[in-house]
């Protein structure tokens, strides 16, 4: 038999994962990626002698970056250095901040400090969220093909667990009366582009797994992991071609054949993987009449995250800010329905820092910092203009850093600067600019998200954010384990 090839759409990390683990099982896997570097939203952005992540910035679940490497072959930190952060990240309201760290006992007593009585919630949070974790766990690591699925031994014995018809700031009221303290473990629904109000409660348990497993960063910015493995995919064999845009993927009989690329070179392959966006790819790499369950007039009516506003800072001076820092608006609620439901801009607005200089000297010249600023905001059928209002708004976040930090004299230090609005997400193959994806409501879950064996056509898999099990990096890991598994088994290579 010959060996199989394995095209994969986009050099991001579900499709680099797909592509270290089948390549490290033999078959030929060649991997096109339409910008010049590789990474996808998970690669750098270099200003003069600053670095940035352009995308991820918390490294979750270090565990599972772990096995995905090993699956491979190979050992992730022969690739990457990778330091635990304490604290893991500062939840700062307009009057007081909170250090979040992974030492249980200290966090407990850092709580009862601020809010009185609250010890006991915190402890009883940890038990019911890390019992919930258990059982969710098992049912994001396999794949739903069919509704038959959904009566799976694992997702039955979950089902107690998913509380179901609940919020997850539902959820948080079970532990915590404080509104700030709840807000301090149900934020998390923003990795998901969610408002805690409406996130399904089930994801209470992503503050448990900070909690739980810790926070980590890598050295040179979590862009590295993309460029590990991209460098381990090639040591595996794998081939690699950038600035190399997919035109066109090529469907004979519902079955994918291969792929058209911007220049008229085809492809042919016996399996493609589509690690793009999901919606964009569903709408512009399929022929018309193609697709029926995802074609643009039902893409249209999914739910999607929220966007963000991105300042990417290369300032002269090193600010004494811990690396991670959130800085809540006055009223959370109302900021957080202002971008989901209103979609409007909020006056009062939430933002998140990084100045990851504080700990790793190799991201700016010694003294300065490299700051990755970043604002929730509404996706793009929000109708903002934001070519008319981008000038503005930058200089409104500007503006707060210098309210509500220690960096009162950024604007004289600043060197080097980029921005990203949601417009620019969107032209940049995210549709609707929703960074996060496809929203994660329940009738977008397990079965109900697109599959990781695209439904639509034969010989076609999914990887990324926009597939089961969701967005942020170690579901979209998980992602491209469970196709490049599926796929896998299908030719029998299993171990």
């Amino acid at each position: 038999m010959k060996t199989p090839h394995i095209l994969i759409i986009g050099a991001g990390p579900g499709g680099l994962t797909a592509g270290m683990i089948l390549a490290s099982r033999g078959f030929r896997v060649s991997i096109y990626e339409k910008d010049e570097s590789i990474g996808g939203r998970n690669k750098s952005l270099i200003l003069g002698d600053y670095k940035f992540d352009l995308g991820p910035t918390f490294l979750m679940m270090k565990y599972i970056l772990e096995q995905v490497f090993q699956l491979a072959g190979k050992n992730v930190h022969d690739y990457l250095k990778i330091t635990r952060l304490d604290p893991m990240y500062r939840l700062a309201f307009k009057n007081f901040h909170l250090d979040i760290t992974d030492k249980h006992n200290e966090m407990a007593q850092r709580i009862e400090k601020i809010f009185p009585s609250a010890k006991k919630g915190f402890e009883n949070f940890m038990k019911r969220e890390g019992i919930r974790f258990k059982y969710m766990e098992k049912c994001l690591q396999k794949p739903y093909l069919s509704a038959f699925n959904m009566v799976g031994k694992d997702l039955i014995r979950a089902l107690p667990h998913l509380a179901i018809g609940r919020t997850v700031n539902d959820v948080l009221t079970d532990y915590f009366k404080d509104e700030n303290l709840k807000i301090c473990f149900c934020f998390q629904s923003k990795y998901l582009g969610m408002s805690p109000w409406e996130c399904p409660g089930a994801f209470a348990m992503i503050a448990f797994v900070e909690h739980n497993f810790g926070i980590y960063h890598v050295e040179g910015g979590l862009s590295e992991i993309s460029s590990a493995m991209a460098k381990a995919f090639q040591e595996l064999g794998g081939k690699i071609y950038t600035n190399a845009k997919v035109k066109q993927i090529e469907v004979r009989n519902k079955t994918a054949k291969g792929i058209v690329l911007e220049d008229g070179t085809k492809v042919e392959a016996d399996e493609i993987i589509i690690n793009a966006d999901f919606a964009y790819a569903m709408s512009s790499l399929f022929e018309p009449g193609i697709l029926k369950k995802y074609s643009i007039k039902n893409l249209q009516k999914k739910k999607y995250s929220c966007s963000t506003f991105m300042l990417y800072l290369g300032v002269d001076k090193l600010y004494d800010e811990i690396h991670h820092t959130i800085h809540f608006a006055e009223d959370y609620h109302k900021n957080t329905d202002e971008i989901a439901n209103k979609k409007i801009l909020s006056e009062d607005f939430s933002f998140y820092i990084r100045n990851a200089s504080i700990t790793d000297t190799t991201l700016a010249p010694k003294g300065h910092s490299a700051l990755y600023v970043l604002v929730p905001v509404p996706n793009n059928t929000s109708g903002i203009n934001w070519d008319n209002i981008k000038k503005d708004y930058r200089n409104k976040v500007i503006g707060r850093i210098k309210e509500r930090t220690s960096m009162k004299d950024i604007e004289k230090h600043i060197k080097q600067e980029y921005c990203i609005t949601p417009s620019d997400w969107e032209n940049m193959g995210i549709f609707n600019g929703a960074t996060f994806n496809l929203a994660h409501n329940l009738m977008q879950m397990l079965y109900f998200r697109p599959h990781n064996k695209f439904e639509e056509v034969e010989h076609c898999y999914l990887v990324g954010g926009g597939t089961h099990p969701g967005s942020g990096l170690p579901t979209i890991y998980e992602s491209g384990r469970i196709s490049s598994e599926l796929i896998i088994k299908k030719y029998g290579l299993t171990k």
